[in-house]
């Protein structure tokens, strides 16, 4: 996913110095949803890996957590 970024990065300059086509507009739309769906997806990965514990060593990981978890696996 980090190969688009400087592709991202090159219709953002361009954007603000002389503006983009309608082609390049739409392009840009579609890779920065690309690039926030693939950070979200991390997010959610890491996320559903956690595991919290009380100072008694007790699992209290919230349901929702537990949850992600099993749709996961």
């Amino acid at each position: 996913m980090i190969e688009i970024l400087p592709r991202i990065n090159e219709l953002a300059k361009k954007q603000r110095v002389a503006g983009l086509t309608r082609e390049e507009k739409a392009e840009q739309n579609m890779l920065r949803e690309n690039y926030l769906r693939a950070i979200r997806g991390q997010v959610l990965d890491t996320f559903s890996g956690m595991k919290m514990m009380d100072p008694l060593g007790q699992d209290i990981t919230p349901e929702k957590v537990r949850h992600l978890k099993e749709i996961k696996e």
